[in-house]
């Protein structure tokens, strides 16, 4: 008789066995980082790290988000978050969260808002360059509603395992709207720190309470913290991470981001097939590697570094534009000054040089 057959006999609970697509984080591996793997922080957003968003709100301490060569046996990569510039004096309204936001039609397994809602256990290898206390808050967005437990970070890998109970209160929208985030506070003054910390409980938003206890990373320049392998998963038993193929995570992630860049040092990438409506304008319909998650966001470096070649020449770009943007496709608009196409000539669009950018963002 198997191992697995004499624990089901004896009725043993079978926790590390493979449970297929039990992790409900994209990317908790932190093996995707598109827009880049050294970012410093600029605005509130998506900086390196696919899926992970982060709110730095009126404090004058910085980071730079890294994908890190780093990890516990079994992990090759850990997001990093390495303060750049120190905030010792704690204003009342600061702080600091690191995010990971879900759709609520990803979430009606947890059954929240019903009599049968589901605990649910969220798990992370951590590290960071000495003792600190954290909170890892967990918000239903579509009925503001929150729960929080703390953890300790110490300058080793340790695992983290923090099951959350049930919420009977509250269904999540079963759209693909944001409906729900795990949120790490890492900095914090006194409107979220001056409250009362009761942990593991549901309940409406109080903004003293949510970031009780906590130390701050911004104590001084020296200070990191690292993350990996992020897992939530339905029960009260945190189980073996979940690895994915790589290919499978990137387009999980591409379903809300994908970006085209200069592939070489010459730049040359072939972005698909442009036909002239004159001899200095062309269009090319642009297709998405998967269907996303809603239309997205165009955005450009520059025109210039795009070009469009037929017969032998090379049409260098002065704008480009975007329109008609679906889940599916776009369609791109690229001017010339002159070119080397007339009206009805087809040719083929491509990146110039390596610092060709371009992307569509349909992140929530």
């Amino acid at each position: 008789m198997s191992k697995a057959a004499e624990l089901a006999k004896s009725g043993d609970t079978l926790t590390n066995q493979p449970s297929g697509r039990k992790n409900m984080v994209i990317n908790g591996a932190m093996q995707i980082a598109q827009r880049g793997t050294d970012v410093a922080w600029a605005s509130n957003g998506y900086l390196a790290l696919d899926r992970f968003n982060t709110a730095n709100n009126s404090t004058a301490g910085r980071f730079s988000m890294k994908q890190t060569a780093d990890g516990p046996s079994g992990f090759a990569n850990c997001l990093e978050l390495d303060v750049t510039t120190a905030d010792t004096s704690i204003a009342a309204a600061e702080h600091m969260v690191l995010q990971y936001k879900f759709e609520g039609q990803d979430l009606q397994q947890l059954k929240k808002g019903t009599s049968d809602a589901e605990s649910f256990t969220i798990s992370f290898y951590v590290k960071g360059n000495g003792n600190a206390t954290y909170m890892c808050e967990v918000i239903d967005r579509d009925n503001t509603r929150l729960i929080h437990q703390q953890f300790a970070v110490t300058s080793s890998w340790n695992r983290i395992e923090l099951t959350f109970v049930g919420d009977t209160t509250g269904a999540l929208d079963d759209d693909n709207a944001h409906s729900l985030d795990i949120q790490f506070w890492l900095h914090a003054g006194s409107d979220f720190t001056g409250g009362t910390y009761t942990a593991n409980t549901w309940a409406g938003q109080t903004n003293a309470n949510r970031a009780v206890g906590i130390s701050s990373i911004y104590s001084s320049t020296d200070n990191y913290i690292r993350i990996t392998g992020l897992q939530m998963e339905i029960g009260s038993q945190a189980t073996n991470f979940e690895h994915r193929l790589v290919g499978e995570e990137l387009a999980l992630c591409q379903r809300y981001y994908k970006n085209w860049t200069g592939a070489t040092s010459t730049g040359l990438e072939s972005l698909g097939t442009a036909w002239f409506g004159s001899a200095t304008s062309a269009s090319v319909t642009l297709h998405n590697p998967i269907v996303m998650r809603a239309a997205g966001t165009f955005s450009v470096t520059a025109a210039t570094k795009f070009r469009v070649l037929v017969h032998g020449g090379q049409n260098v770009g002065t704008g480009l534009t975007c329109s008609h943007i679906s889940t599916q496709t776009s369609l791109l608009a690229l001017a010339f000054d002159s070119g080397t196409g007339g009206a009805g000539t087809a040719g083929g669009m491509c990146t110039l040089d390596a610092d060709a950018f371009m992307e569509l963002d349909a992140e929530l």
